[in-house]
């Protein structure tokens, strides 16, 4: 049986690696289902999904001039989102609080509180400088 690409076959995981699996075809062939192919979901470790000497189906996407096969087991499977299974989540957008503006102060008032609190603060940091250098704000000359 020659493989062709499009084609669905049958065929056995001889390999797992960290980018993919091998897969075993008729006809003494062997072809790669790379990491991105395995599932719809993000797969961080293909053990996640395959065993070795698990039989699977797989649809051929490429054939080069090397004889490197190829393959997809995702797209065999119907997308996430129509699966009965997954729980979908709502958009992002949904996530988000109202904003809430009810008694909300003005620029102008943060602006002017800011500005309150940061003179105290620099007042207060320069009477503790000051004490530290004995009140006067200038050392004695000799």
């Amino acid at each position: 049986m020659s493989i062709e690409v499009g084609s669905v076959v049958e065929g056995v995981v001889t390999g797992i690696t960290n980018f993919g699996a091998f897969v075993q075809l008729p006809g003494g062939k062997v072809g790669l289902v790379h990491i991105s192919e395995v599932a719809d979901v993000y797969v961080r470790d293909v053990k996640d999904f395959l065993k070795e000497q698990e039989q699977v189906k797989v649809k051929v996407l490429s054939v080069d001039d090397r004889g490197k096969v190829g393959l997809s087991i995702k797209q065999l499977r119907p997308p996430v989102e129509q699966q009965s299974e997954v729980v979908r989540r709502p958009p992002p957008s949904e996530y988000r609080r109202p904003v809430r503006v009810v008694n909300a102060p003005s620029f102008e008032d943060k602006l002017s509180k800011f500005l309150k609190d940061s003179d105290e603060r620099l007042t207060d940091l320069k009477r503790h400088t000051d004490s530290k250098r004995g009140g006067r704000g200038a050392g004695r000359r000799d």
